[in-house]
């Protein structure tokens, strides 16, 4: 496909998304659709909605038009381009600018929905203007080297045989940053192996937080994929872990990453106590908004709410799991106040048997996604 015909199948995704679907089934159903496209055109529109969908304010005002279309118009002139070398009817090209779009006067805007941005500022400070523009930017790749399986220069050198460059976090030993290659990543043996899971560095580094509790036992309260239980039995490979979700569905390929990294973990129902409790509770995602650009879109202030009302019930269940002298460790991957801190000041007033040992917080300018986490010792 012409890059021209692929700015007209963005415009057609984009205009679905707007009308309420979700970007991954959007583009999807085009790609059943559309089955001329190559792997290549397919990963080349992909980029443009996401970063259509990063910047939608910002589009729509450079482009004139909340529409698929307004949105492309503005995202060439956000990137220097004269939209009308794009917008050409030729071909399978979108149809020439009408005099309107060619003398759009917009500029560049808050990319983050308004009922949002009192917040945001609010739990940001002087830096929310800078997370929020690096929110508008595509978010990197990292990797967490599996110490059962290899070190990071083995790793390294396994990884560059297969066509992926990678460069090592100064802030952790065990993260490896993708300089390029990464869509030959899941295709690595270094991945294959087990010697490296896809996991950002902010998630890396809220595990290497935690306490290590030898051979205690651990249990990922809100497990999803099982991210987090495969990094503490990376770190920690004496300790017991049990992985649980509400959605027994979200662990459905915890079984087979658990086995690929050599790591004894098991999904039941938790029983008895635990000495480390890990609940990465479900919240906006507003730290990984620039992965799921659609999300910041579909959060409405009630839902938001609910979610606050639902981070509190997971804490008490969790907590409820917590041996005498454990560790509670509250997560999010979100950079708003009200589920981070105030959440945990809120437990910590309704539980004075917890006290708080450490709280992190962390944003793209200072390790990449937008993290919290919170370690609450009981007793």
């Amino acid at each position: 496909m012409r890059p021209d015909a692929r700015v007209g199948a963005a415009i057609s995704i984009l205009d679905e998304i707007l009308a309420g679907q979700p970007a991954e089934q959007a583009l999807l159903r085009w790609s059943r659709n559309s089955r001329f496209a190559g792997s290549g055109d397919r990963a080349a529109i992909r980029d443009l909605v996401f970063q259509a969908l990063r910047r939608r304010n910002s589009c729509a005002s450079l482009g004139g038009a909340m529409t698929g279309r307004g949105l492309m118009i503005g995202l060439c002139r956000l990137n220097g381009q004269d939209p009308a070398t794009v917008f050409t009817g030729q071909g399978h090209a979108p149809q020439v600018l009408s005099q309107t779009e060619a003398l759009a006067q917009g500029g560049e805007a808050v990319d983050l929905p308004d009922w949002v941005l009192p917040m945001w500022r609010d739990s940001l400070g002087d830096a929310w203007q800078q997370v929020a523009d690096a929110m508008g930017e595509r978010a990197p790749v990292w990797l967490r080297v599996n110490p059962a399986m290899s070190d990071p220069d083995k790793a390294t050198r396994s990884l560059a045989q297969d066509g992926v460059s990678v460069a090592a976090s100064p802030l952790l030993a065990t993260a490896l940053r993708v300089e390029a290659g990464e869509r030959q990543v899941n295709r690595s043996a270094a991945y294959q192996q087990g010697m490296v899971e896809l996991q950002d560095l902010s998630a890396q580094l809220a595990c290497a937080a935690l306490p290590d509790i030898g051979a205690g036992r651990v249990l990922d309260y809100c497990a999803g994929g099982g991210g987090k239980a495969l990094a503490i039995a990376g770190a920690q490979p004496r300790a017991k872990i049990t992985a649980h979700d509400a959605n027994e569905q979200r662990m459905a390929d915890l079984p087979l990453r658990a086995k690929r990294a050599g790591a004894g973990i098991v999904a039941e129902q938790p029983k008895g106590s635990f000495d480390l409790v890990v609940a990465d509770v479900p919240c906006s995602g507003s730290g990984t908004w620039r992965r799921t650009p659609d999300a910041k879109w579909r959060l409405d202030e009630a839902g938001f709410h609910r979610l606050l009302d639902l981070q509190q019930r997971i804490m008490a269940e969790a907590a409820a799991f917590v041996a005498p002298g454990g560790v509670f460790a509250y997560m999010t991957c979100s950079v708003l106040e009200d589920e981070n801190g105030g959440q945990v000041d809120r437990f910590l007033t309704a539980n004075p048997d917890f006290r708080q040992e450490a709280r992190h917080f962390w944003t793209p300018l200072t390790a990449s996604d937008g993290f919290f986490c919170a370690v609450l010792r009981k007793g």
